[in-house]
């Protein structure tokens, strides 16, 4: 597998099962507010049902997000693009229109992001880089979705990876987590 580092890892098969991470602009701690972690939920669910794409595995930390996703129709960075774009906009207005102590800061900063870019007008939410592997065997599968779910631990947040909510550790343990995910074996 041959990857570039000039502008980040490259997603060169759209239909590979990949391990992602998206991160948030300046490492802003905004998944600390549960309603922005529901809105990533509701959008990956969306995705699912919508865009044919099958999400592994996941983990919501404070600024980032761990993923494993494959899409059926072959066009992940068409998903991942969509998926970014929607969520940033959502946030932000969900940032404008509800309670926010750091609302001023938040845009603020947001507004900063964006005009170190060509690409956003307005806002900047996301970082660029996905940081997108393939997959390519099952042991490294494992590996990752170990990896994925033991953040919170690692994190301190919680003692056993299927004790944090957010993430699907639960799904991989038997039980029912508190989104559809697609289980990977």
């Amino acid at each position: 597998m041959t990857y570039e580092y000039a502008d980040g890892y490259k997603i060169r098969d759209q239909g590979a099962t990949h391990f992602l991470t998206f991160t948030i602009v300046g490492w802003i701690d905004i998944f600390t507010r549960q309603r922005y972690r529901d809105l990533i939920l509701a959008s990956m669910q969306f995705c699912r049902t919508n865009k044919e794409l099958q999400v592994g595995a996941y983990v919501i930390m404070s600024n980032h997000l761990h993923l494993i996703w494959t899409a059926r129709k072959n066009n992940l960075s068409d998903i991942i693009r969509d998926f970014k774009t929607y969520t940033s906009k959502a946030i932000t207005r969900s940032i404008e229109a509800a309670p926010e102590s750091r609302r001023n800061w938040l845009l603020h900063m947001f507004d900063f992001y964006a005009k170190r870019t060509h690409a956003n007008d307005y806002f900047k939410v996301w970082t660029g880089n996905n940081h997108p592997e393939v997959l390519y065997s099952e042991r490294f599968l494992r590996t990752k979705l170990n990896y994925i779910h033991q953040n919170p631990v690692k994190a301190g947040w919680v003692t056993e990876p299927e004790h944090y909510l957010y993430s699907s550790a639960m799904d991989y343990k038997g039980k029912k987590g508190i989104t559809e995910i697609d289980l990977l074996f």
